[in-house]
């Protein structure tokens, strides 16, 4: 996609700038997530660490609903709401007490 971006955005693309902003979104993005899931993943169960991640599109939605204003349907809205209520029991059902090391 680098060459139809050079060819549309041209040199404006190689600006400090864009590239400064290109490099923060990629962080926010990509990096910081990704090194607190990982973190994360140490310190719960597999299982349930696998459920709680299935709440990050119910949490897109809601950012592209506060941000955005894009609107759900019911149907999607309920689908939410059940990756939800399983998330919770997962994580509810799975707590034990740490042990120590």
């Amino acid at each position: 996609m680098t060459p139809l971006g050079l060819a549309q955005g041209g040199s404006h693309l190689l600006d400090a700038r864009s590239l400064l902003l290109g490099g923060v979104v990629g962080m926010l993005s990509s990096a910081i997530p990704y090194s607190l899931e990982v973190e994360a993943l140490r310190r719960i169960k597999t299982a349930v660490f696998g459920v709680l991640m299935s709440i990050e599109p119910a949490m897109a939605a809601l950012a592209g609903l506060i941000v955005l204003g894009q609107g759900l349907a019911a149907r999607e809205l309920i689908g939410i709401a059940l990756v939800v209520i399983a998330s919770v029991g997962a994580a509810w059902g799975s707590r034990e007490t740490p042990i120590a090391v």
